[in-house]
């Protein structure tokens, strides 16, 4: 079972995003969601919810609950 540090670099690698850009979507630096990325920094509820929104999957997929 994946967790969700694999699991939102996995959904930003399948869109060909770069961590700029998502790191921009969320508001926030590259350097802080490479940190999220690699489990470094936990990601707040907010940018989780952000990133259902922008993927459209649930939650549950992003923390690896399905």
């Amino acid at each position: 079972m994946k967790n969700y540090t694999e699991i939102i670099r996995d959904l930003r690698e399948d869109n060909d995003k770069t961590q700029k850009e998502i790191a921009e979507y969320l508001g926030t630096t590259q350097q802080v969601y490479s940190r999220y990325e690699k489990g470094e920094n936990e990601m707040p509820v907010r940018h989780i919810i952000a990133l259902c929104k922008y993927y459209g999957v649930t939650a549950d997929h992003i923390l690896g609950l399905e």
